[in-house]
């Protein structure tokens, strides 16, 4: 938007704080090669627009917004003569693209000392040749630091869902290791049992009765149901006493076990009917090496199955065989992260999930909002292992709900809370709370940017002692999805 073009008075340009020290010869270079424009209330330039001018206010009200979701958000207004806007990094050329950072608008008629981008640049190179490369250095500098912790960050929470990983995958392989073993062990006691029964004086049909038993006492192990420990402990007792008023031995070892198969008295009392009175602790000793194998063999497919989800799981946090935008699920995408991260949150702290099935998918970027789930979680637990309801207790829930035509992710957690003087800082980067190596500062940084320049969502923070709640909102419709202009890594 262009303005009304007024004279130039190198004079009171020169009032101005930001050209106060320089010469009169500059002052008159300054209003050559630039222009003063009234503007009207009303927009000056918008956001992501080429940036052709630098701005210096002469007089009037100015007010600056960023996009934010979307909607123009405020982050400055003033009628302080001199302050500037518009094209600040023109002197940094092409190595950086030149847009306006934010969009600047006038509520009165307001007065502007107007350069040309380029022409400002080449006044600053010739003018403050080693400020200019103080200020590139710091520009530079600052992108690389930046975007050095940010690739740094990401690599300690890789380092912490690996170890996590492992530790949850360790549990089942071990566990699916013991079970072979002890199986092992089991099928070759089964095979000398039956030897010797198969070596008796029994019968055909005996036999045919026993093998009979065996497969509906394996069928009843499948189904068998869970009891409180109450129940557990009476089945028990009742078995043993049976099992030693017919001189079985060790009663009270093979008790346990039945129990766990969901055998009772009365189920033992048709394999007594079924077989002679002299075989019968034959065949209760081959049911039970009948009955541990069955539940060996569950424990080994329970153990690799819990494996497999967690390669699942981990494929799907990681999305290596996904589009890198498409449609997606969140739910899939907070179980996959809850679950790479459940050896972080531990035993103590409870995860509750408040779903709504009912939101429809929404168009993202996966893998990113993985990183954005991480990082909210990963806060959460430190709140509540850092005080709360005890060290390391205390409660985490996950919540998705519509609002107002965005899809709302809601983590809340029952930690110390934040600060009210530190609150309008927590998106900062480079701001952490965490002690000495722990923290970066960039998590929720970067997980801002995700959300809000990459997604054209938003982010808020409700927190009080015992209830933080970060809630993340996502449109639920996008346009054709474009690479972001800056890598969410930069400054």
């Amino acid at each position: 938007m262009s303005g009304q073009l007024m004279p130039c008075s190198p004079q009171e340009i020169g009032a101005l704080f930001l050209f106060e020290k320089l010469e009169p010869e500059q002052l008159g270079r300054l209003c050559a090669a630039g222009r003063v424009e009234l503007f009207q209330p009303g927009p000056v330039y918008t956001e992501g627009e080429p940036a052709t001018c630098f701005y210096v206010m002469v007089e009037g009200t100015v007010v600056l917004s960023r996009q934010v979701g979307g909607d123009d958000v405020e982050v400055t207004r003033t009628s302080q003569a001199g302050v500037y806007a518009g094209a600040m990094q023109a002197y940094l050329g092409d190595r950086v693209r030149q847009a306006y950072n934010n969009s600047m608008r006038v509520t009165e008629p307001t007065r502007f000392f107007v350069l040309p981008a380029d022409t400002f640049a080449d006044i600053m190179r010739e003018w403050f040749p080693m400020a200019v490369h103080l200020l590139e250095g710091l520009f530079f500098g600052s992108k690389n630091t930046q975007a050095a912790i940010g690739q740094r960050e990401r690599l300690l929470a890789l380092g912490s869902l690996s170890a996590g990983l492992t530790h949850e995958l360790n549990n089942p392989a071990a566990a699916a290791v013991r079970a072979t073993s002890t199986l092992r062990e089991r099928v070759a006691k089964m095979r000398h049992k039956l030897a010797i029964i198969a070596g008796g004086p029994f019968s055909r049909e005996q036999l045919a009765g026993l093998i009979e038993i065996q497969e509906r006492t394996a069928e009843r192990v499948a189904k068998a149901s869970s009891l409180s420990p109450l129940e557990a402990a009476d089945r028990e007792d009742a078995l043993t006493d049976w099992l030693e008023d017919r001189g079985i031995d060790h009663g009270w070892e093979l008790a346990p076990t039945f129990v766990q198969a969901g055998l009772d008295v009365d189920w033992l009392e048709q394999v007594a009917a079924a077989v002679d009175e002299e075989i019968l602790p034959n065949a209760v000793g081959w049911l039970n090496y009948t009955i541990e194998t069955e539940l060996l063999m569950n424990e080994i497919e329970d153990s690799t199955t819990r494996i497999s989800n967690l390669v699942d799981a981990a494929k799907q946090y990681s999305q290596l065989d996904r589009a890198p935008y498409r449609e997606v699920d969140v739910h899939e995408l907070l179980d996959s992260t809850l679950l790479m991260l459940s050896g972080k949150i531990g035993q103590d702290i409870r995860v509750v999930k408040e779903y709504d099935r009912t939101v429809p998918p929404v168009p993202a970027y996966p893998a990113e909002l993985n990183q954005v789930w991480t990082n909210l979680i990963d806060n959460a637990v430190c709140a509540m292992k850092d005080g709360g309801a005890g060290a390391g207790h205390g409660t985490l829930t996950v919540r998705t709900a519509l609002d107002h035509e965005q899809l709302l992710v809601e983590f809340r957690d029952t930690g110390t809370g934040i600060a009210p003087e530190i609150k309008n800082r927590i998106f900062d980067p480079f701001f952490t709370t965490k002690p000495v190596g722990q923290g970066t500062g960039l998590g929720l940084d970067i997980s801002w940017r995700i959300v809000v320049n990459k997604h054209h969502g938003s982010m808020r923070v409700e927190s009080e002692p015992g209830d933080t709640r970060f809630q993340v909102l996502l449109p639920l419709t996008a346009e054709t999805p474009e690479e972001s202009e800056t890598p969410v890594e930069a400054v």
